[in-house]
């Protein structure tokens, strides 16, 4: 018996080692092996230095992980989850299909757990402009979130080869409850990779918000902006 367990251990052990590739020892055991279920994994991690994404993965991973950098947040939540590459050849297509149709992130649910409801993640989203370019598309849009209203968005959606890079930061100020300006243009962004590894696509959604930690209201702002983010990439992976 503690053969076969010691065999059944080492065998989690390198299909989690596997999957966990484009990752870096900031995720754990437990996780890569939450990863390994086809669950998606959820992880507040407030800053940088504590993104499980490893450097020099793919051209488009460097080019989100700069993005963040540039950021330097002060909230900073990740969502993961792998996905065979068997049975979704066409999962490019159909993530990049999803990301630019933005009318339709209108309506997203939202569990507020302060309030115990559920809300709209965003009221209305509307496309202002889109510009075509060869490796993708860029996106101006306007879309109403509760409590700051208007935010206004630029998002630019690149391809390459086996994957797609979706950013999206907003560029204008933001009001929390029209009391106070919490988020300066261009300090909240949102990000969505998707890569190949092997016989799996990885999903990978960062977003954060570089916003003052104001005494008192910290939580709950930290609360609003995660919870949104979590819920818009968690809406997005599980469309497929």
């Amino acid at each position: 018996m503690k053969k076969i367990l010691c065999t059944a251990f080492v065998l989690i052990s390198l299909l989690s080692t596997a999957i966990a590739d484009p990752f870096n020892s900031k995720l754990t055991v437990d996780e890569r092996n939450q990863l390994s279920t086809g669950e998606i994994l959820i992880k507040n991690i407030n800053y940088e230095k504590f993104i499980s994404l490893k450097k020099g993965e793919t051209t488009l991973g460097d080019s989100l992980l700069a993005e963040i950098h540039n950021l330097n947040p002060k909230y900073l939540a990740e969502v993961i989850q792998i996905k065979p590459y068997k049975g979704n050849e066409d999962l490019p297509q159909r993530l990049e299909k999803l990301l630019n149709n933005v009318p339709e992130y209108a309506g997203i649910p939202y569990y507020s757990v302060r309030a115990e409801a559920w809300y709209n993640l965003y009221d209305s989203a509307e496309i202002v402009e889109t510009v075509e370019r060869a490796d993708g598309k860029s996106i101006k849009a306007d879309l109403i979130m509760e409590p700051f209203d208007l935010v206004k968005e630029d998002i630019e959606l690149t391809r390459a080869s086996d994957s797609i890079l979706y950013t999206a930061v907003n560029t204008n100020k933001l009001r929390y409850l029209d009391k106070f300006d919490c988020v300066w243009p261009r300090k909240m962004k949102i990000c969505i990779l998707l890569f190949r590894d092997g016989d799996n696509w990885v999903l990978y959604g960062i977003g954060g918000v570089n916003a003052p930690r104001v005494p008192f209201f910290t939580e709950r702002i930290q609360t609003s902006f995660i919870n949104r983010i979590n819920t818009f990439c968690s809406f997005i992976f599980k469309k497929f």
